[in-house]
């Protein structure tokens, strides 16, 4: 599930680092396809929902990075929202019982 939804992000990402600018209609086709990649790793559409208008809000009225071109600037953004979505890591606790 995980290889299938990182070669479609990649491939995403990949489409966009070979425009030099993007418009907002290049933001929104890589967004429908992100989109696509995650229903399609079984990610709740809700979440999804809410991904996608927190990464359009984001990449679209976002200033473009003296040190990323806008695509970069778009992945980064993606890859932002990914962890805020995730969450950070944690520590494990295994200080209870053993389930033996």
């Amino acid at each position: 599930m995980f290889d299938n939804l990182t070669g479609k992000l990649q491939e995403v990402f990949k489409k966009l680092s070979k425009r030099g600018k993007l418009s907002e209609a290049d933001v929104d086709e890589a967004l429908r396809e992100v989109r696509l990649a995650l229903l399609e790793a079984d990610v709740n559409f809700k979440v999804v929902k809410e991904f996608i208008a927190r990464v359009r809000v984001r990449a679209v009225g976002a200033e473009v990075s003296e040190a990323l071109n806008p695509a970069q600037q778009v992945i980064k953004i993606v890859h932002e929202e990914l962890l805020t979505t995730l969450g950070t890591a944690a520590p494990l606790d295994l200080s209870g019982p053993s389930p033996h």
